[in-house]
């Protein structure tokens, strides 16, 4: 897996405004995006990659920074995009975290919960739920059982099923633009 820090991409994104020679493809969701993104950054959400690949293939003429919140998701995208043919990917080491903690500058839009912090609000919830309703049902526990055991293999893989079921609700997917129009763009620079 090739990844980048935020110096370098800072690099790379100053020398776009002259050669447009990198694009920044964020695989967040759409409600995440448009909390806060990197200027000039397209959005497609990792649980659209797959849809948009023929537009992807055109506008990834040269380098092509993978960016999410902490970097797990840009670190699939990375691997499904080479699986289709699409290489010479990096990886932002670190996500939109790392950018915004080394004082990067960002749009900033209607703030939106991160993913990551909706999982541990369902996952929270679902254990405190079930726990509290197994002392009048005890089979309410192996809901405490499967959520530690999906938490355990999100862990293990770094692929968080609960996040990618969250990421399909209305509110992760309100604000969206339209992928193909910022790919097309992205093609025209």
């Amino acid at each position: 897996m090739n990844t980048v820090d935020v110096a370098t991409v800072r690099a790379l994104t100053a020398a776009r405004e002259t050669d447009g020679a990198v694009l920044l493809l964020d695989v967040r969701t759409p409600a995440e995006f448009e909390s806060a993104h990197i200027d000039g950054s397209v959005n497609v959400p990792l649980d659209r990659l797959e849809a948009y690949l023929p537009q992807l293939a055109g506008a990834m003429n040269g380098r092509s920074v993978l960016v999410c919140q902490s970097g797990g998701r840009a670190r699939t995208a990375q691997d499904k995009l080479a699986a289709a043919g699409l290489h010479g990917t990096v990886v932002m080491t670190g996500g939109l975290n790392a950018w915004i903690t080394s004082g990067a500058p960002v749009n900033r839009g209607r703030s939106r919960w991160s993913l990551e912090r909706q999982v541990r609000l369902v996952a929270g919830l679902l254990v405190l739920g079930s726990v509290t309703l197994s002392l009048w049902w005890a089979p309410a526990l192996f809901v405490t059982a499967f959520v530690g055991a999906g938490l355990g293999y999100a862990g293990a893989s770094d692929n968080c099923m609960m996040g990618m079921l969250l990421a399909r609700l209305p509110y992760n997917r309100a604000g969206a633009g339209d992928p193909a129009v910022a790919l097309e763009r992205a093609c025209r620079r």
